[in-house]
């Protein structure tokens, strides 16, 4: 009996310690849709007014069944967002590369233009979101939202978005357009990651598939590297403000 009295109390304090771990273990509330979004786009508005351009290499590669082409460009984004390209090299079907890879610089290039950028960004001006998971990737943990367009936009997405748990970067974009691009290609799906670049987070890679008619099942993959910011100098007289009235 005395050993049960004093193996009692033992047990009674491993069973309180158990309770307080288990207690410490329960995972936090996911934040609200509301306010991930709301420290995303206070995040992104100060790293935008910090980036006033940047240079990079960009492999595009366009597979079908029966055809390939390749093209390297080099981007440049200017300090007000808009970005230009000058092709480097061309390898492969020219059929590919003028109905495909031409095209899709000349819609970036469009994409890219300050009412285009505005009014495309991923904001709930835009779009309905979901706050539906944490999940950790090689970048760290990030919240996982899926994004439902508002209208339907060739720029346009729906889908998901990965954001930074401590950044409030957006990190991954997967789904499809909100409207395909073309009569000729449906099916759409990719998958859009981001890299740091210092205090930055800029395009890394994009994997696109789909199907385009005649032609049948195809793939896209686009491949950054090279990243280059522009040097302060050029950031200080990007922002000053007379220089800003001469651009």
């Amino acid at each position: 009996m005395r050993l049960t009295i004093k193996v009692a109390p033992a047990i009674f304090a491993i069973g309180l310690c158990l309770a307080r771990v288990a207690w410490s273990q329960t995972p936090e509330p996911l934040p609200t849709a509301d306010e991930v979004v709301a420290r995303m786009m206070r995040a992104d508005d100060e790293r935008k007014s910090e980036l006033t351009g940047y240079t990079a290499l960009r492999r595009y590669e366009a597979v079908n069944s029966t055809r390939h082409a390749e093209l390297e460009v080099r981007l440049e984004s200017a300090p007000d967002g808009s970005k230009s390209f000058t092709i480097i090299s061309e390898t492969g079907s020219s059929a590919i590369r003028k109905h495909v890879l031409y095209k899709i610089l000349s819609e970036e290039r469009e994409a890219s233009k300050r009412e285009s950028r505005t009014s495309t960004r991923i904001i709930p001006a835009n779009y309905k979101f979901e706050v539906v998971g944490l999940e950790t990737l090689d970048s760290g943990p990030a919240y996982v939202l899926s994004v439902t367009p508002k209208t339907e936009n060739k720029y346009f997405i729906d889908g998901k978005v990965w954001v930074d748990a401590n950044a409030y970067a957006i990190v991954r974009i997967e789904g499809r357009p909100a409207r395909n691009p073309s009569f000729w290609v449906h099916n759409v799906h990719f998958v859009h990651t981001y890299q740091r670049v210092g205090q930055f987070w800029l395009a890394s890679s994009t994997r696109t598939t789909s199907e385009v008619r005649i032609f049948g099942p195809s793939e896209l993959t686009i491949d950054n590297s090279g990243y280059v910011l522009d040097p302060p100098t050029r950031r200080a007289t990007a922002t000053d403000p007379i220089a800003s009235l001469t651009r």
